[in-house]
């Protein structure tokens, strides 16, 4: 097992990282354009990307893994995408967005267990509460911000609520479609989403600014194929509670990459908050056992079983 331990570490650290790059290339983007245009360009170029990607892998997905990737690009791209956005277009910080996007490792432990059959622990809560406080450290300067009126809330929740319904659903479902091939389908869909999103409401326009298009494959390189892709393979690699666990460390990371690239400063409360942060997914993932990439049903798991703890026979596919 220490070859599955070893890729589900590099895994999780690579997850956290790529993920982070969304959020840089979100404010790289959106100084020449708005969301809705960013967000179709940056789907039509990896649109583009996946469809070579599948000509030459033809790969065999069956109706039913067909539609849950169809689904997950709705509900974690398109709808989670699509919201966070559109909240940041209307004037909420992106400070207050990352404390609202931290409730999903809670929401997600809330659901695992009836759902998913991932039974959480006393001392994985703890690491989950204590996640939720620490990233609201790193955010406590942005939430005495004004936001305008507090309906605009409901947008990066029911963003929130559309990545936790996504990753309720593959694991819920467990397609068999390798990672390569479904970041594939969910990028072609997404960029059907958007574009017709975009053009709808008469914002897809051809940005003259070279910027543009450097954020634009940033977010493609790193956020899409990174940070999207990680994020599938993790979730084969591990159960919904542990990848979401992870989430915490993506608002810390992404203020030390806002630091080097954009010189913003970084307080005493945030550096607290990355330690706060750090101590939480200790608490969350140590010990624990690796499934393995099939998700097929447990044949092992330590004496006293968590049930988020639990060995899968089968062999890992190739990503």
């Amino acid at each position: 097992m220490t070859t599955h331990k070893a890729l589900t570490l590099a895994a999780g650290a690579g997850f956290v990282v790529f993920w982070s790059c969304g959020f840089i290339g979100a404010r790289w983007g959106t100084q020449y354009t708005n969301a809705f245009d960013l967000l179709a360009w940056r789907f039509l170029v990896a649109g583009a990307i996946a469809a070579a990607v599948l000509v030459v892998r033809r790969p065999r997905i069956s109706g039913r893994d067909l539609a849950t990737q169809i689904s997950m690009a709705f509900l974690t791209q398109f709808v989670y995408l699509g919201l966070i956005f559109t909240g940041i277009d209307h004037g909420i910080t992106a400070g207050v967005t990352a404390l609202i996007g931290s409730l999903q490792p809670l929401l997600i432990a809330t659901v695992a267990g009836p759902l998913l059959d991932e039974r959480v622990s006393q001392r994985q809560w703890l690491g989950l509460v204590l996640g939720l406080a620490g990233v609201g450290l790193v955010v406590a300067d942005d939430l005495g911000a004004g936001h305008g009126s507090p309906l605009l809330f409901l947008l990066p929740i029911g963003g929130l609520l559309g990545l936790v319904a996504g990753t309720c659903l593959e694991r819920s479902r467990k397609p068999s479609t390798r990672s390569l091939d479904a970041l594939a389908v969910q990028s072609l869909v997404s960029a059907v989403l958007f574009t017709a999103l975009a053009t709808s409401t008469h914002r897809m326009t051809v940005p003259e600014q070279p910027g543009f298009y450097g954020a634009v494959l940033w977010l493609v390189l790193l956020a899409t194929g990174g940070g999207w892709g990680l994020y599938l393979v993790n979730l084969k690699l591990s159960g919904a509670t542990r990848i979401s666990s992870l989430l915490y460390l993506v608002p810390p990371t992404t203020m030390v990459f806002a630091f080097l690239l954009f010189h913003e400063t970084i307080g005493a409360l945030a550096v607290a908050g990355m330690l706060v942060c750090a101590v939480a997914v200790l608490l969350i993932r140590i010990g624990e056992q690796v499934r393995c990439g099939d998700g097929g049903d447990p044949v092992a798991g330590p004496a006293r079983s968590t049930g988020l703890a639990r060995v899968h026979r089968g062999a890992t596919s190739s990503e």
